[in-house]
């Protein structure tokens, strides 16, 4: 007989006991289900404290907003939004191309103090990638890229140990084209180790070695994904790259042979070009598909993908990455009838399930398959959540005139209609482990929006939260739910504007 168990509450003293053993996480897992208790309390609701319009566009990043170009940070995390700092003001050539939140491991003990704070990376139109204080403002550190090269991207790899720097795409000029100079350089892309920041090379993308129609390239969960204009994508092995092609290790703020004894990273010699590909590297994978989108993901390794062809338009297709095989219940499509076409991903929380959203419907799908197995693996569905259109009477296709005359409707009604409910938006809250769903209901022209919070694991609808505000589906919108905090930012004609909710009642939890 298994042991007898009973729920007790937990006193202060056992969990700090708990923390001294060094069970953190499980602390904190425990601390956050006692919030999601509290936040889907019926007592409990969410009341819009603050809105603000800019003339710019609004970034809004872990409880932070960042207004004109990432120059005035306001902070969220209490109930009343307040300006957390002021940057100088920059000149043209000094303005903030992009920027990322870059927030080191738990985990990890790093030799500077200021290397284990939250910080933005930001990139300059100079070309200097500089690292400043997410809570000041301050400048913690400043690399200097290149005199030669214009960079003007930021991403994140998938892994959040390396992010990437790429430069705009070269492209050739018509004096190039008369005087006979063929131009083979794409772009570079500088490649950093985030904690602490340190760079790993600066390779180039050439047509000798990776072909002509090249559109776009990214660094993505190890391997470098390029796309080309004739809708193929090639994947190719990152550390591959590393170990073969790199000539000289670098280290910010040491001298390089490359540089000619000059030290790496500063002005105004900046990082060398330390990854030499003279030939190209094996293809990991190469799939066509239409708009060069392809995802990898899932338990085990599976991609998403739409062919090219006009007759797999709309359909979604899931094969296994080893062997290629098609799963079977492979193709999913929702035959929307829509302005905006469904979208599928695989699940942000990590469970190798995958997100497919459509306007009034949004499957939950899992993949059943053995890593060794010669049996094709099978899309099941886990859950799915539909929209309530009972009330919503259907417009006719056929109607008669008062003349007796047969009238046929020559366009269908569409599934994303303003008129009727829909969905809009979904995105995951991965500390409280919830799904956040935008509804929007349009009947009589008044724009309504809500936002259900569904469970995870079940889909089940936990509780729903309506938006003050009226929601205009001609323009642009995001939506963030972050713990007690729900936010809003829509774009109207030229501004911007941002709503923020807060969950009553809570100032005793707030960190």
């Amino acid at each position: 007989m298994a042991p007898y168990k009973t729920k007790r509450s937990v006193n202060a003293v056992e969990l700090l006991n708990r923390r001294s053993r060094g069970t953190r996480d499980a602390l904190s897992r425990y601390n956050l289900k006692v919030f999601r208790g509290v936040l889907l309390q019926d007592t409990r609701v969410f009341l819009k404290v603050w809105s603000k319009t800019s003339k710019s566009k609004i970034m809004y990043e872990n409880g932070k907003f960042y207004f004109e170009n990432y120059q005035i940070c306001y902070s969220c995390v209490h109930s009343d939004p307040h300006v957390l700092y002021k940057l100088p003001k920059r000149s043209k050539k000094e303005k903030l191309e992009d920027a990322l939140l870059c927030q080191s491991p738990l985990d990890k003990t790093l030799a500077s103090p200021s290397d284990q704070k939250p910080s933005l990376l930001a990139l300059t139109a100079n070309n200097w990638l500089c690292r400043l204080s997410v809570d000041t403002g301050k400048e913690l550190q400043k690399v200097y890229l290149s005199p030669n090269l214009k960079f003007k991207y930021l991403g994140w790899d998938i892994s959040p140990e390396i992010f990437y720097v790429k430069t705009v795409q070269s492209k050739e000029t018509s004096l190039e084209r008369q005087a006979g100079i063929v131009n083979n350089t794409i772009m570079h892309i500088a490649i950093f180790q985030a904690f602490p920041l340190q760079i790993v090379g600066i390779m180039e993308i050439n047509k000798r070695v990776f072909g002509n129609g090249i559109t776009d390239v990214v660094l993505s969960q190890g391997v470098l994904a390029v796309s080309y204009s004739n809708k193929s994508v090639k994947l190719y092995s990152c550390e591959h790259i590393f170990q073969r092609y790199i000539t000289e290790e670098l280290t910010l703020g040491k001298q390089s042979s490359l540089l000619r004894g000059k030290t790496v990273g500063e002005f105004p010699f900046g990082i060398p070009v330390n990854i030499q590909i003279k030939d190209c590297p094996p293809v990991l994978f190469e799939v066509s598909c239409s708009n060069n989108g392809v995802q990898v993901g899932g338990f085990p390794w599976h991609y998403i993908y739409t062919p090219p062809q006009k007759n797999h338009k709309g359909t979604h297709h899931i094969r296994s990455l080893k062997d290629n095989i098609m799963a079977t219940n492979g193709i999913q499509n929702m035959n929307c009838c829509s302005l905006e076409s469904d979208m599928i991903f695989f699940h942000p929380d990590d469970s190798g399930r995958i997100i497919h959203f459509g306007p009034n419907t949004i499957n939950v799908l899992k993949i059943l398959g053995e890593l060794n197995s010669s049996l094709p693996s099978k899309i099941v569905k886990d859950f799915s959540m539909t929209v309530d259109r009972q009330n919503r009477n259907p417009t006719p296709q056929v109607t008669v005139t008062s003349s007796g005359r047969t009238v046929k409707r020559r366009v269908q009604q569409l599934d994303d209609d303003p008129d009727q409910k829909t969905f809009r938006l979904v995105e995951y809250e991965d500390e409280l482990d919830l799904l956040t769903v935008l509804v929007t209901n349009g009947e009589e022209e008044q724009g309504i929006a809500h936002v259900q919070l569904h469970d995870n694991q079940s889909g089940k609808l936990l509780r729903t939260v309506e938006l003050a505000e009226r929601w205009d589906e001609t323009y642009r919108h995001e939506l963030f739910f972050d713990k007690d905090t729900i936010v809003h930012i829509e774009q109207q004609n030229t501004n911007f504007c941002c709503h923020v909710y807060k969950l009553e009642g809570l100032e005793e939890y707030a960190e």
